[in-house]
């Protein structure tokens, strides 16, 4: 028994420094640093979206996505139908998935044609209301808004929503 522990205890020192090595390789290998939007803001986003539509008597439902178009953040209005969490979540997403604000998909679309996906994936979907949320250049995530009588309706309560907490991504 006693070789035995012998001959493991040098792999079991070398071991904390492989991992320390290995870490600065990593990051020279091209891992990426991605930010998120804490829980209180994306609260925060969807309440102001739901909260600056409901003041113009429209029952709104709004979602909050990061990057990948994980849902961070959803709150359905008073009144909302029942469409409208997975209209504002297809929104949302779309919008992160394609970097873009959805209604200047909607008028890319009217020049040239988009991705074919658009047709044949669940979750994305060409309707107009739902915004990117950068910080500088990187797109963070998305808010995406449904209820409204109109798309720009919808995009401009979602509009309200990042303004909210637009001073407070950095």
């Amino acid at each position: 028994m006693s070789g035995i522990v012998r001959r493991l205890r040098p792999i079991a020192l070398a071991v904390p420094f492989a991992v320390a090595l290995a870490a600065p390789a990593a990051l020279a290998q091209g891992l990426i640093t991605t930010h998120r939007i804490p829980a209180a803001l994306a609260n925060e986003a969807v309440g102001e979206a739901v909260a600056a539509c409901a003041k113009q008597g429209y029952h709104e439902t709004s979602v909050l996505v990061d990057a990948d178009g994980v849902t961070q953040a959803a709150l359905w209005g008073d009144g909302a139908g029942a469409h409208a969490m997975e209209n504002a979540t297809s929104k949302a997403f779309t919008s992160a998935a394609y970097k873009n604000d959805t209604g200047k998909l909607v008028e890319q679309a009217k020049t040239r044609e988009l991705s074919p996906a658009l047709n044949r994936l669940s979750r994305l979907i060409l309707s107009q209301g739902a915004v990117v949320i950068k910080v500088g250049d990187e797109v963070i995530g998305a808010i995406g808004a449904s209820g409204a009588p109109g798309g720009e309706k919808d995009e401009a309560c979602a509009r309200a929503g990042l303004a909210k907490i637009s001073d407070r991504l950095k």
